[in-house]
């Protein structure tokens, strides 16, 4: 990347895309830690007309901004599978 995009913006991330799984939305948000990336995920759902929301954080640490994001993404739905809507107690 040169040096102007990084004094301008232009090496933004960009936003993580969200996941649908069984009713609740998953987006990836994993956390940038000394080369490698903490596994991190937002999990929401509408329940009475609410969004409700959890936000989950292992620490569990991945090579890489994908594999990051896939790993956040898989560890979210074993949460979902595991708690269903206690998640947000």
């Amino acid at each position: 990347m040169s040096i102007f995009k990084k004094l301008f913006g232009g090496g933004a991330t960009p936003e993580p895309s969200h996941v649908t799984y069984q009713d609740f939305r998953i987006t990836p948000t994993p956390m940038s830690e000394g080369g490698a990336y903490r596994v991190s995920a937002l999990i929401e759902k509408e329940i009475d007309g609410e969004t409700r929301s959890h936000t989950l954080v292992r620490a569990d640490t991945v090579q890489g901004l994908e594999a990051a994001q896939d790993a956040s993404v898989r560890k979210a739905k074993q949460v979902i599978d595991e708690q269903g809507d206690r998640v947000f107690r």
